[in-house]
């Protein structure tokens, strides 16, 4: 018999019965983290402890990808499995940026037809719940109706109206958070928002569960606790005084080289606190042993703005540009799995994987069979996660035929192997780098390496047949 223990406000956790065979999953999704926003990541100027502690206690991938370089197209691919080319979902929804090229259509939501995560864990007779950011549709898109019995906080749009309560914009509604109306003055959202999931962690302690808990940090607006603020204002002060770290051109964009922004990193770090909030109530509900945590971004860090005068609030480097490209710095992003079924903590898997992996990879460590017709462009990870074997992929792929405020222009990508491609569909013009000679996207080989470069181009147009990506016209 467990003893009663306490959590967090005081709640009281009773007895509990023998577990379940099955593990809870609780995956925390990051709205615009990069790559390098965490100490065990590299950064030294943000504090992120509970993270890193995850990673010791976990594996930590150094090359994860998001299936996309801004929101909605990884969401949906997390969501299903599937490349966002064959949803019909390249670009966030709302965005429609013209310039050179008309993009094509974007769905403004996801098909109810697809099965998602959510769903396939309900079905198995988990509880599932969903906290946080959604931007896969409005109305019955919601994720209410995407098998996700309980829901909170789920607006109809891709950032906050504010992160401070009552979380309301008057001029704009459908940033408007609902559902926290209950709240305090001064209180912060990403501190609300794991109110909520530790308090859907306690009442379903008793049966396995699936939360998804997607924050709305670190996106915009920048707003940040008073308290954690004034400790990277001094911290980015003793940089180099008080003014912002010169950039680097990237086209038509600036490029931020250093992590200074005194509010953004108080911002990851209460996105740091949430994970150890999270962790910590599992430990006191004894759960933690059968509970698989995942912790992962939807696209790079926001360090590149065609605006010049912009302070961009992060740095991805040593890799390249940021959200919105398809350059490393757009689309590696933070990834980390602890729990059961997960070997040898403290592991780096240096093996690339992508976000529609994390669909079949679920379903394995909960013990689901595998729904191959649904996440068809997803490969069952844990071979890598328990270090008995590896995972058959020949390449990756992106597309993106959208403008971006970030400065960045339609484009594809594929990386096999230690090589990436990247092709600009404006003019067809290609870029080939060797990511293991040169992780920063320095040096454009493709004169020198006309084969490589002519390989990977066929099995990017291959690919694009494939799923039917949908390409920009000329206007």
């Amino acid at each position: 018999m467990l003893a009663a223990v306490c959590i967090g406000s005081g709640a009281t956790a009773s007895a509990a019965p023998a577990p379940p065979t099955r593990p809870n999953i609780v995956l925390i999704l990051i709205d615009d983290m990069g790559w390098a926003d965490s100490a065990v990541y590299g950064s030294t100027f943000y504090e992120t402890p509970a993270i890193d502690r995850l990673a010791r206690e976990g594996v930590r991938f150094s090359s994860f990808y998001a299936a996309g370089s801004v929101c909605s197209p990884t969401r949906a691919s997390l969501m299903t499995g599937r490349y966002p080319a064959r949803i019909g979902i390249t670009d966030w929804i709302g965005g429609d940026d013209t310039a050179l090229l008309q993009p094509p259509k974007n769905l403004d939501h996801l098909p109810l037809e697809q099965e998602t995560i959510g769903e396939a864990f309900a079905a198995a007779g988990y509880a599932t719940g969903y906290i946080g950011k959604w931007h896969l549709g409005t109305g019955a898109y919601m994720p209410g109706a995407q098998g996700f019995a309980f829901t909170k906080a789920v607006n109809n749009a891709g950032q906050p109206a504010a992160y401070f309560f009552p979380y309301k914009d008057e001029k704009w509604e459908a940033v408007n958070v609902p559902d926290l109306g209950d709240g305090r003055e001064g209180e912060y959202l990403t501190d609300r928002l794991t109110d909520e999931a530790v308090g859907f962690i306690e009442r379903r302690r008793d049966q396995p569960f699936f939360l998804v808990l997607s924050h709305y940090a670190v996106h915009t607006p920048l707003q940040a606790r008073p308290d954690l603020k004034a400790k990277y204002e001094a911290r980015a002060g003793a940089l180099n005084g008080s003014d912002p770290a010169p950039g680097r051109p990237e086209r038509d964009a600036f490029t931020k080289v250093r992590q200074d922004h005194p509010t953004y990193a108080a911002m990851v770090e209460s996105v740091d606190r949430s994970v150890g909030r999270l962790l910590d109530a599992l430990d006191a509900l004894r759960l933690t042993g059968r509970t698989v945590v995942v912790f992962v971004s939807d696209n790079g860090g926001l360090s590149t703005l065609a605006n010049p005068q912009a302070h961009a609030p992060t740095s991805n480097l040593p890799l390249r540009a940021g959200k919105g490209w398809l350059y490393e710095g757009g689309i590696r992003v933070p990834a980390i799995i602890r729990g059961p079924g997960v070997n040898t903590p403290g592991r780096v898997i240096d093996a690339p994987a992508i976000t529609n992996d994390l669909y079949p990879t679920l379903l394995a460590l909960a013990g689901i069979p595998a729904r191959p017709a649904q996440h068809l462009d997803g490969v069952n990870l844990v071979p890598l996660l328990n270090g008995a074997g590896r995972v058959t992929r020949d390449a990756l792929f992106w597309h993106f035929p959208h403008y971006h405020g970030s400065g960045s222009r339609p484009s594809s990508a594929v990386r096999a192997g230690e090589w990436k491609l990247v092709e600009w569909l404006e003019d067809g013009r290609v870029e080939l780098f060797n990511l293991a000679q040169d992780p920063g996207e320095d040096r454009n080989v493709a004169a020198g390496q006309p084969a490589t470069a002519a390989r990977l181009k066929s099995r990017l147009d291959a690919w694009r047949r494939d799923v039917n990506a949908q390409m920009p016209a000329r206007r």
